[in-house]
């Protein structure tokens, strides 16, 4: 019973119209233009960073009353044209706007995290969300905290799938996390915290130890 409500809630934001929309996608998806749908969603997720932090639960709910209802995946394709029109667009988008990039970032991984085929990660995805976080873990993102922080979180997320489906990135990726620290200008205080803590999570096999959790955690309240 509680589901519906938290899509319910993640609609709020969009218009009247809109709002229509989407509850009819969710209930008839056959009723309404599916390609539409992807593109609302991705756009508003580009723009509302806390919808892009939970847009996957509603793009996996789609896509099962899709695929219940006619056995088709129009809005499964639609939605990855728009993540692959994007991620080859990223570069510009994280120029044009880095809260936009932020939450591409987001959201992508998002999907990542949601969306599954027989059971498994959606191989497509593996690659374009590994060159996003790479992208983060440049020298100069590094110097910026929202992309940091971006980095982190999304590692909490989804870095143990990543890691299942392709380990050597992962490992070329924690490379540059670590050369992060060697950065002699730009990386924050607050920064470095995060970086370490990732890298000490990934170390403890993707679990917070305890001891890790009151450190890092009580550094942050701080």
């Amino acid at each position: 019973m509680g589901e519906p409500r938290r899509e319910e809630y993640k609609i709020q934001s969009f218009d009247a119209e809109t709002q229509q929309l989407l509850k009819t996608a969710l209930k008839d998806p056959g009723a309404v233009d599916l390609e539409k749908v992807a593109n609302v969603i991705v756009d508003h997720s580009l723009q509302d960073c806390v919808f892009s932090k939970e847009a996957g639960r509603m793009c996996y709910a789609i896509i099962q009353a899709e695929s219940k209802q006619a056995g088709q995946s129009v809005f499964r394709r639609g939605l990855l044209n728009r993540l692959q029109q994007e991620y080859q667009a990223r570069e510009q988008l994280r120029a044009r706007s880095l809260q936009g990039w932020v939450c591409y970032v987001t959201f992508i991984c998002n999907i990542f995290d949601y969306l599954r085929v027989n059971n498994m990660p959606m191989m497509a995805l593996v690659n374009p969300v590994y060159d996003c976080l790479f992208r983060l873990a440049q020298p100069d993102s590094l110097s910026k905290e929202e992309e940091v922080d971006c980095l982190v979180l999304q590692l909490h997320r989804v870095g143990e799938q990543l890691e299942k489906m392709n380990g050597q990135r992962m490992d070329e990726l924690f490379v540059l996390i670590r050369d992060g620290f060697l950065l002699p200008a730009g990386l924050s205080s607050l920064a470095q915290l995060l970086l370490l803590e990732i890298v000490e999570f990934r170390a403890a096999g993707w679990k917070t130890t305890p001891a890790a959790h009151k450190y890092y955690y009580s550094e942050v309240s701080d």
